[in-house]
């Protein structure tokens, strides 16, 4: 069924040529050429009542319909052709309406006699109901409701009415006394039974046909095969398909005859005309070669028969063993067209082509790997961010070069916790000695308990690519995975744009805006510094992979559609003031006394090492040292956030680390070593990459501390750590890096650009839109669709809404002299739930053309997080948006907050799309103030965001914003002026959960498939979703680690001991 409504004029001027009409021009009266009677089949699956036929008088599961005649379906048997016998039907409820001419199925409510009214309780197609005047499509997979559609619209119970599980469109040619089927079209031949003995065979071979079909798209055909059954009857009975297929994919006439006998299935072209000639065409896909023997469907997998040609055709080809195991053909579903560049969707998202698709056959554009990747040949290099992936099939179904270079990052749990450096990456194939395999690192403060044995939640999930040409780069957003089910046979969403090659470097582009007042409101110009910082993440600890970053400053990214949002795992605190200039500066081998004349570039979280050493009782018996310290502290000037500026020095005459640095406090009047106090080092991690770049006077460094934390650190026996902040700025030979960089220095740089502050998942997504005036008075919807819903609860609803610039209407404007005044609390989203979540039903999941395994391993929703929602009722069901998408499972991320006034008829808002899931782990869990808060933190601990932020996985997604229009100054260069021009992947407004639905838990699908298993066998899918409900054992984020590493004791012990 198409989303769109089309209009029934009655009784008035001719409705608009793009609408349905059942003017004259396809009246019940008229005829086609009479040399030709065409006739619509639909095959049905009741539910609530049987459908009894006026023609038989019994129940049937078979709508025969004439063209241009009208079918009455109601609750009076002497009026109507069909009847639901039940006193809340209408006595004619509503009409069925075949049009040969568009070969269409259309519903209607009362309008085309007027005899007939509209019904009182409506007729709904897919949800959705068919207004008066109104007219819909029926197509394969829809669902036809005359009572209680409308979740929870109603008090009564029962729901009535019928699936469309197979379309036929017949048309007999009549030349004299003989007639011949000329074409047969098939939409979804799992199921139906043949009116007829003739028909029957027909049937049959569309069903093997079809079948043939489902072994391409099976991710391993040859147990697919070994599993099937060939009976028709069996086909029929087991494998119901809801998908859609359009005139591409019809019975045409001169194509390929398809036989069937107990023995052998031969596909074979055939010129007669007596016949009933077939074929099943999809220029997306090829078909291998099957036969019946024995009772067995085989396949030989390495022939390969192009549909539409016969089987003298069949070449040989290569066999790919894939991750799982797998054999497949080198031809499995390789698009036929790969010379096309798709345009940029620009300030919105497309969805994924899946595989019965044709090019033309959605009105909305969809795309596939192979066309985003084209053409292959000019790549330079690809980087690529994934969770699962089955590289074997990427590399031959996009017929990648064995020379280019490829970086993959994807997760591996055991590798990405592993401190091992050996662990980061690998070479899996020699044939490709250009791709490497990456394995991004969780950090150690994200673990939980003190010995590190249970690793905690984390998860490398972002859907990133990267594509380098010598003129441009692409960057590509979407959710699919890099494996094949999910880019043919998922919905998933997909954004990419490519930007131009720069006159010049830009090197200051992948630094962060070093002040929250020089965020960038109105342009993307951040967009670079996002990208960079993300990939450094990625990148730390492997060398040769360093080189991506200084690439990334080629290119121009001003003009980015949207603003991107990366999630990376970590404690996060608020970035640190502002310090526009300092005193001592750390740079090109010396300690400069004088400030530099360049742009400060950011800053970063460090820890001074080692502190305790001087002033232990054996060195400092009478703590005088300490007394010292404390002295030479008292005389610093401390800032209005309680910082004092520090001297680094570098060591490098140090054996134990030449790029080692010392930590002091200046003391002129008291020590004659250089008028300073030396209490600590830098940690080595940390020094690694601060000395070269500054040794190279690239960059410069300057650092403040707490003077309380370092005398808390001096005490004897404290394992207190520390915390020391790193102020970057431009060195003096910054722009002649080009010149000077190194694969070291790239190394170092990418070390930087990773450690670099900026704010990651909630908080971005508060820097991002919590400046904007949103009208909190004309908001439409605020959503979150997800294939995955975390444990949620309402502290985090709360947070999530709160950092999407939501606040209290009850607040004046008057009384926001506190930034978080009127903010969104916990409390409030207690009392009126903010946002709604967008997740299947189990009804859904288990109706699907696929059955529930497709979604079992895409879906996480843990049944601990039902219960805690279900009161709140903010649970809606996912109907995937186009029609043809209904039945195949959907792996979208997608948010949307939608304002719309009552005078214009723009809307604005914002929606996002990428690879955040709704949960915690992969947006953040607010962490509020502790002993030991901050100065410059105080103003976000009174905030629901709190005063830390906990993240567990790397993500990465965009934004797009339609600012109101209030916020003129920020809508001069958007490119949007309507947020509905961006189309969700569901329908919207998407219906309530009934009181009876529950959402598609872990459990529920537990329980199917037990069911399930007693009448198929369980394929053998990799799963491909990390359940989030452990992240019930851990809804109170772990306190953030404030004692010195025993690593870093010991590095400063050495230091100590040979300075």
């Amino acid at each position: 069924m198409r989303d769109s409504l089309h209009s029934l004029q009655i009784n008035t001027k001719r409705p608009q040529s793009d609408h349905y009409s059942l003017n004259s021009s396809v009246s019940p009266i008229k005829k086609l050429k009479s040399t030709i009677s065409s006739t619509a089949s639909i095959h049905i699956k009741t539910f609530g009542r049987p459908l009894i036929s006026k023609t038989v008088n019994s129940s049937t599961d078979l709508i025969h319909l004439e063209p241009f005649k009208p079918y009455t379906i109601g609750r009076d048997r002497r009026r109507c052709d069909f009847v639901f016998d039940h006193r809340q039907v209408s006595k004619q409820h509503f009409q069925i309406y075949f049009d040969s001419n568009s070969k269409k199925l259309l519903v209607v409510d009362g309008v085309l006699c007027s005899s007939v009214r509209v019904s009182l309780n409506g007729v709904f197609v897919d949800g959705v109901r068919v207004g008066n005047g109104e007219i819909k499509e029926l197509c394969a997979g829809s669902e036809v409701s005359v009572i209680c559609a409308n979740a929870g619209g109603c008090s009564i119970g029962e729901r009535i009415g019928f699936v469309v599980e197979w379309i036929v469109f017949m048309e007999e040619v009549i030349r004299g006394n003989r007639f011949s089927f000329e074409r047969f079209y098939s939409l979804f031949s799992n199921n139906v039974i043949g009116e007829s003995g003739s028909s029957s065979n027909l049937v049959n071979a569309g069903l093997l046909s079809n079948k043939c079909r489902q072994i391409l798209s099976s991710d391993d055909p040859v147990l697919y095969i070994r599993e099937c059954s060939t009976n028709p009857r069996v086909l029929r009975a087991k494998y119901a398909s809801r998908n859609r297929l359009k005139n591409n994919s019809c019975f045409n006439d001169d194509d390929n005859i398809c036989s069937s006998n107990p023995r052998q299935l031969d596909l074979h072209t055939s010129n007669g005309h007596n016949g009933h000639n077939c074929t099943a065409s999809e220029s997306n896909a090829e078909l291998l070669h099957c036969r019946v023997n024995d009772g067995h469907l085989q396949q030989s997998v390495n022939a390969r028969v192009p549909i539409g040609n016969s089987i003298s055709n069949v070449k040989p080809g290569d066999n790919h063993t894939f991750e799982g195991g797998f054999v497949q053909s080198e031809e499995f579903l390789k698009p036929k067209n790969r010379g096309v560049c798709v345009p940029s969707p620009g300030n919105k998202f497309y969805l994924n082509r899946l595989h019965f698709m044709d090019d033309g056959q959605s009105d909305e554009v969809n795309v596939t790997l192979p066309e985003l990747l084209y053409p292959v040949e000019t790549l330079k290099q690809v980087f690529i961010a994934t969770f699962t992936s089955d590289l074997s099939w990427f590399l031959s179904y996009c017929e990648i070069p064995a020379h280019l270079p490829i970086s993959i990052a994807c997760h591996n749990a055991e590798r990405c916790w592993s401190s091992s450096p050996d662990k980061r990456t690998s070479r899996p194939y020699s044939d490709f000695p250009n791709l490497v395999v990456i394995y991004p690192h969780f950090p150690e403060v994200i673990s939980f308990g003190k010995e590190k044995k249970k690793f905690g939640i984390a998860c490398h999930h972002p859907k990133l690519f990267v594509l380098q040409r010598d003129d441009s780069i692409r960057v590509i957003i979407t959710s699919a995975n890099l494996v094949s089910k999910q880019w043919l046979r998922v919905t998933n969403t997909v954004w990419w744009q490519d930007f131009p090659r720069a006159n010049v470097p830009d090197y200051v582009s992948i630094f962060s805006r070093s002040s929250s007042e020089e965020v960038n409101q109105d342009s993307k110009s951040d967009f670079a510094a996002q990208l960079a910082g993300f990939l450094a993440a990625l990148l730390v600890g492997v060398p040769d992979q360093a080189h991506w970053i200084i690439e990334l400053t080629k290119f121009d990214f001003s003009n980015a559609a949207g603003h991107l949002v990366a999630s990376v795992p970590g404690i996060y605190s608020p970035k640190h003031p502002y310090i526009s200039k300092s005193l001592h500066y750390l740079t090109v081998d010396c300690c400069t006394p004088q400030p530099l004349k360049y742009w400060l570039l950011g800053s970063v979280d460090a820890s001074v090492v080692g502190i305790s050493h001087l002033f232990r009782t054996s060195a400092d018996s009478n703590g005088a040292l300490l007394k010292r310290l404390a002295r030479s502290i008292g005389r610093c000037h401390v800032s209005p956030y309680g910082l004092i500026e520090v001297i680094l020095r570098r060591n490098s005459n140090i054996p134990a680390d030449a790029n080692a640095i010392s930590v002091a406090i200046s003391d002129s009047e008291e020590l004659s070593d250089g008028g300073c106090i030396r209490v600590g080092f830098l940690p080595r991690d940390v020094a690694k990459w601060v000395a070269p770049l500054s040794d190279s006077g690239l960059f410069a460094f300057s650092a403040y501390i707490y003077p309380k934390e370092v005398l808390a650190c001096a005490l004897e026996g404290s394992n207190n750590k520390a915390h020391l902040i790193l102020y970057v700025y431009q060195g003096p030979k910054f722009f002649n890096i080009s010149n000077l960089v190194s694969p070291a220095l790239a190394s170092a740089m990418c070390s930087l650009v990773a450690s670099i502050q900026r704010c990651s998942g909630l908080w971005r997504l508060h820097e991002i839109l919590g400046h904007y005036k949103w009208p909190e008075q004309w908001e439409t919807d605020f959503t979150f669709g997800s294939s995955s819903v975390g444990a949620v609860n309402a502290p985090f609803l709360a947070a999530f809404s709160a950092a999407t610039g939501k606040r209290s209407l009850q607040f004046s404007e008057s009384e926001e002299s506190d930034p978080d005044w009127g903010c969104w609390s916990a409390s409030q989203e207690l009392r009126t739930p903010s946002i709604r979540i967008i997740f299947p039903t189990i009804e859904r999941v288990k109706t699907a053309s696929c059955g529930i395994w497709a979604s079992k391993y895409i879906l996480c929703f843990s049944q601990k997080t039902w219960l805690r929602l279900k009161h709140l009722g903010i649970l809606h069901d996912a109907i995937p948006h186009p029609i043809d998408r209904v039945g195949h499972p959907m792996h979208v991320k997608v948010a949307r907050r939608r304002f719309q006034s009552r005078t214009d008829r723009s809307s604005s808002g914002w929606v996002y799309c990428g690879s955040h899931n709704f949960s915690a782990a992969a947006w953040g869990r607010p962490i509020h103030s502790s002993p030991g808060t901050k100065p410059n933190e105080d103003s976000r601990s009174k905030s629901v965001l709190g005063s830390r932020l906990h993240i567990c996985n790397y993500e990465f997604g965009i934004v797009f914003i339609v600012p109101p229009s209030e916020n003129e100054k920020y809508t001069n260069n958007n490119k949007h002026s309507n947020l509905d021009d961006i189309t969700l992947p569901y329908v919207t407004p998407a219906p309530r959960y009934r009181p009876t639905d529950t959402p598609a838990t872990k459990f529920a699908m537990s329980k199917l498939a037990v069911q399930e298993r007693e009448k198929d066998v369980e394929p053998t899918d990799v799963e491909e979703e990390t359940p989030d409900e452990d992240e019930e054992e851990v809804l109170e984020a772990p306190n953030v680690l404030v004692e010195e590493k025993e690593d870093d004791k010991v590095y400063a012990e050495k230091l100590w001991g040979l300075s």
